[in-house]
């Protein structure tokens, strides 16, 4: 067992219930990760803020305000387990990342938050299946 840290794509898939993915992602949350434990962090809570209040994203479209609210309930309704990871690892440590290895900027999000779960002894869950 180990604490699961949600990805962005993971946390809007478990919130928004117009995507596809929703029903399983929500299957998943509560099958593995309210039983493992789960973890969030500021990467993890301005990214699912961002792209929920952009007025191009094409389900939920809540302001900033009510996209912290949602998922304050979210965290609310899931406190057993649930665990708060700040961002105290720096990207420029070359002993938890080889920035070599990424090949564009689009990576850096989640080769962040994998590092960052791999310092505590936990696991990215995220429906990127680019990520090894």
């Amino acid at each position: 067992m180990s604490i699961r840290l949600l990805a962005v794509n993971l946390l809007i898939m478990i919130l928004d219930s117009a995507h596809a993915p929703h029903s399983t992602s929500v299957a998943w949350f509560r099958a593995v990760a309210v039983l493992d434990g789960w973890a969030m962090s500021p990467t993890t809570e301005n990214g699912f803020i961002r792209i929920v209040s952009n007025s191009s994203y094409p389900n939920m479209r809540l302001t900033p305000g009510l996209a912290g609210e949602s998922m304050r309930l979210f965290k609310q309704g899931f406190a057993v387990g649930y665990r708060f990871w700040p961002d105290d690892i720096s990207r420029a440590d070359s002993k938890i990342f080889n920035l070599e290895v990424l090949t564009g900027s689009r990576q850096t999000t989640d080769a962040y938050l994998a590092g960052l779960a791999f310092c505590r002894k936990g696991r990215l869950s995220t429906l990127d299946g680019a990520i090894a």
